[in-house]
């Protein structure tokens, strides 16, 4: 008796398994996002209003940054076509609620990703596409060194952003007395802390250089200081509800890292794609095995997005990377194997 039912019980483990590989194996449906998404033939993605190296938008209206890349990349997924994008710009107080109104498809917006925004607001944190902290920048000429010099000081910050919490918490825990100066418009700060109002100005270390950059008469005249108060991983954000366009914003950031970490570029992937015999390119590729219907695509989805942005690094060194205006070094922002913290799944 005790043998039969062991029988049985291994018949039904058995084809509960081959069940389930069964069901693993179908393809994925589109969900209804990607549906709408194909219907209007339009992908609609919130962005800055102008912050250079992430999203920021020509004189011809021709939008570039890492943010902006990204957004490409995915309408080259979905409609097979990177120009196929309604860019959306945004302030720090639009932002979340355009994305919860369905006003945009996905926000590509250097958002920091935080408990509240990912539990509580009907919205899903996707991957990191930066990892950043948040800064100081003050006129060289004010000698000061380091944040603790601020004590007391009046410092131009952003309202509706971590980056006001984050000055308050840090000022609080220090008991350094800061007074911000709180301002809705980015524009309106800029003009604040250059005309002199403020003695420091913070965000995220990234917006300073690209603030100083673009807004200062000669940059060498600002100091970002080297203290970073906070955590700040930047990336796209999509509304909770279709689970499948959450995969698909997800693993075309895991693609594009993945793409880096085994030398795919924008302009060697066709030849990498016949040529190859590494078994993860040929699934990066699609031609091994078919990725694109577990995800409700085809089997060139990376190979668009790749041809479109290129791999992470392509993408970081032409809007960020030391041989822009910005200049940023990639830091925390290296792959997992090169010091950083930019790490995909495995694409499998």
């Amino acid at each position: 008796m005790k043998t039969t039912v062991l029988k049985s019980l291994r018949c039904v483990a058995s084809i509960a398994t081959a069940a389930t590989l069964a069901l693993a194996a179908l393809p994925a449906q589109a969900g209804k996002t990607i549906d709408s998404i194909k219907a209007r033939g339009q992908l609609t993605c919130g962005v800055n209003t102008g912050l250079a190296g992430f999203s920021q938008a020509d004189s011809a209206g021709n939008w570039s940054g890492l943010d902006a890349d990204f957004c490409k990349a995915l309408a080259a997924v979905i409609l097979n076509d990177a120009t196929r994008v309604k860019w959306v710009p945004l302030n720090s107080q639009q932002r979340l609620p355009a994305l919860q109104s369905g006003e945009i498809d996905v926000l590509s917006r250097n958002t920091t990703f935080t408990l509240t925004r990912d539990a509580s607001l009907g919205l899903h944190i996707t991957a990191p596409l930066y990892y950043d902290g948040q800064g100081f920048m003050v006129p060289a000429k004010s000698g000061i060194k380091d944040v603790r010099q601020l004590k007391g000081q009046t410092i131009c910050v952003l309202s509706g952003s971590t980056t006001e919490k984050n000055l308050a918490d840090f000022s609080r825990a220090n008991n350094l007395g800061f007074k911000p100066v709180v301002f809705e418009s980015l524009d309106a700060l800029i003009g604040a802390y250059f005309g002199g109002r403020c003695v420091g100005y913070t965000t995220d270390a990234s917006g300073l250089a690209s603030v100083r950059n673009k807004e200062a008469k000669n940059p060498k005249d600002h100091v970002i200081l080297p203290t970073l108060i906070s955590k700040e991983p930047l990336g796209p954000m999509v509304r909770r509800g279709d689970d499948e366009w959450f995969a698909v914003v997800k693993w075309v950031i895991y693609g594009l890292l993945e793409a880096e970490e085994y030398g795919i570029t924008r302009a060697n992937v066709d030849s990498m794609k016949t040529t190859s015999q590494d078994p993860v390119v040929q699934r990066i590729l699609g031609s091994s095995e078919d990725t694109g219907k577990l995800l409700g695509l085809d089997r060139d989805w990376m190979v668009r997005a790749l041809k479109t942005s290129g791999n992470y690094g392509e993408m970081f060194e032409r809007n960020l990377g030391p041989k822009t205006a910005i200049a940023l070094p990639r830091g925390l922002n290296n792959l997992w194997n090169q010091g950083g913290l930019m790490y995909a799944y495995p694409m499998r």
